[in-house]
C-alpha cells in the first residue's frame, strides 16, 4: 500500500511532472537517497512548487552576512515546533543535526530553545523568530539593538524574518495537506550514514 502523502492529488510518478520539477526532484533524490514527501505534495501545483523551491533556495542557500546554515535550520525547527508542524520539525531537525554535527540540538530547540545548549546569540535569534511568527513581528529599535548587540547585521535580521515567514507558509501547507515526514529523516544526523 502506498504511503499517504497528501489530502490533495500527488503525481503517481515523477515522470508525470514538468521536466524542470522532475530534474529538481531527481537531484534531491540523488543527494538524499529519497524523495522528500513535501516535494511530491507541492507538485500538486507545479507553478507554485517552482516559486516555493526558488524562494526556499534564495533564503536557505544564499550566504548571509553572519547567519550560518545551522542557525537558519534552528529558526526553522523552533518556529515549526511552535506552529506544530511535525514534517518541518523532523525534516529540518535532521538537517540541523547534520549542519551542527550535534545529535541533540534539534530536539532541544524544538522543545524549548531557552533551555537548549545553544549560544546567547542563537537564543536571541530564536526569541526574535518566535516573536515574528507568534506576535506582531514588527522590527523596532529595541529588537534591532538587541540583535545587533549579539552580532547580527541588518541583512541577517532580514534573513531571520524572511526564513520565519517563509516557513510559516510551509508549516501551514504541510498541515493543510497532512503530509507526513519521510521515515528516513528521523535517523539522519543521529546515526552514522551508511557508506
Amino acid at each position: 500500500m502506498a504511503q499517504f502523502l497528501s489530502r490533495f492529488p500527488v503525481p503517481e510518478t515523477i515522470e508525470h511532472l514538468p521536466d524542470d520539477l522532475r530534474d529538481r526532484i531527481l537531484t534531491v533524490q540523488e543527494k538524499a537517497g529519497f524523495v522528500p514527501n513535501v516535494f511530491l505534495m507541492l507538485a500538486h501545483r507545479p507553478l507554485e512548487a517552482r516559486a516555493f523551491f526558488d524562494y526556499h533556495d534564495a533564503l536557505m542557500e544564499r550566504e548571509s552576512d553572519t547567519l550560518t546554515p545551522a542557525e537558519k535550520e534552528m529558526i526553522v525547527v523552533a518556529t515549526s515546533s511552535r506552529n506544530q508542524c511535525l514534517y518541518c520539525v523532523v525534516a529540518h531537525g535532521a538537517i540541523l543535526r547534520i549542519y551542527s554535527k550535534n545529535a541533540l540540538v534539534a530536539d532541544q530547540v524544538a522543545i524549548n530553545h531557552k533551555t537548549a545548549d545553544i549560544s546567547e546569540r542563537e537564543r536571541v535569534m530564536l526569541d526574535f523568530a518566535l516573536y515574528i511568527s507568534q506576535d506582531v513581528g514588527e522590527l523596532n529599535d529595541e529588537w534591532e539593538q538587541k540583535l545587533q548587540s549579539v552580532g547580527f547585521s541588518q541583512d541577517d535580521i532580514w534573513d531571520i524574518g524572511a526564513i520565519t515567514a517563509f516557513f510559516g507558509l510551509s508549516n501551514r501547507l504541510v498541515s493543510l495537506t497532512n503530509t507526513p515526514p519521510n521515515p528516513e529523516f528521523y535517523l539522519m544526523g543521529r546515526v552514522p550514514k551508511e557508506k
